[in-house]
């Protein structure tokens, strides 16, 4: 049975402001999130990343703890990397695929 992440709206909003480092696409949109939920004063973010070999991993960590710490009541932000489901273009938003094609990048 595939474990159910919950996204909260006003966080998956906040989010849309990191981009991926290397396509300029929310990390979002990429399909990079599967969970972010807030506990208390605390944000559990659960993400998985396009390759086990990323080389922006912890850019993209730093830039997701730094955007979430400007909401309002959040003090801590803690990111758990699950590779499991593994990532695949089908979990990229349409917006998402629809940038990479006008980069001439395909999703399909």
């Amino acid at each position: 049975m595939e474990k159910v992440f919950y996204k909260d709206p006003v966080l998956i909003n906040a989010l849309q402001d990191v981009t991926d480092p290397e396509f300029p696409i929310s990390i979002v949109d990429m399909g990079l999130i599967y969970g972010v939920e807030k506990q208390e004063n605390k944000v559990l973010v659960t993400m998985t990343y396009t390759s086990t070999g990323c080389g922006c991993m912890q850019w993209i960590e730093s830039d997701i703890k730094n955007r979430l710490l400007q909401e309002e009541n959040i003090n801590t932000v803690e990111i758990e990397v699950v590779w499991s489901p593994a990532w695949t273009v089908d979990q990229m938003s349409e917006a998402g695929k629809q940038k990479l094609k006008t980069w001439g990048v395909s999703s399909r």
